[in-house]
């Protein structure tokens, strides 16, 4: 599930580079007339970073889509390693988190039982 500001970078987007085995391609349906969609499963991490660091260079805003969990999904920090290396500014973004759409979609309170007491 995106927040409505990752859909707005997402819609704004110059380049959009997303995990296309795991994100669904609607998520890029919104994209700009003329924006640059790529699917990245079959790139490496290489040639994902040549591919944002190149756009950023060129003045472009670039949206990398994945899905997971941004504090704990692995390459996440190798990318922001590899962009601050080249001098690239960059937002992170997180989605819903899988707990709390879970939580709607029961029509549920996520907080322990202790915490609905108050």
């Amino acid at each position: 599930m995106l927040t409505l500001k990752a859909k707005r970078i997402i819609d704004s987007a110059d380049v959009i580079i997303y995990a296309d085995s795991l994100v669904h391609p609607s998520v890029c349906e919104g994209a700009k007339a003329g924006a640059q969609v790529i699917g990245s499963k079959t790139l490496n991490l290489d040639e994902i970073t040549e591919l944002m660091v190149g756009a950023a260079t060129d003045g472009k805003l670039v949206a990398r889509v994945q899905s997971g969990d941004p504090s704990i999904y692995g390459a996440v920090l190798e990318q922001m390693r590899l962009l601050e290396a080249a001098g690239v500014e960059y937002e992170i973004v997180p989605g819903v988190s899988a707990a709390f759409a879970a939580a709607a979609v029961l029509k549920t309170d996520s907080r322990c039982r202790r915490c609905r007491r108050r």
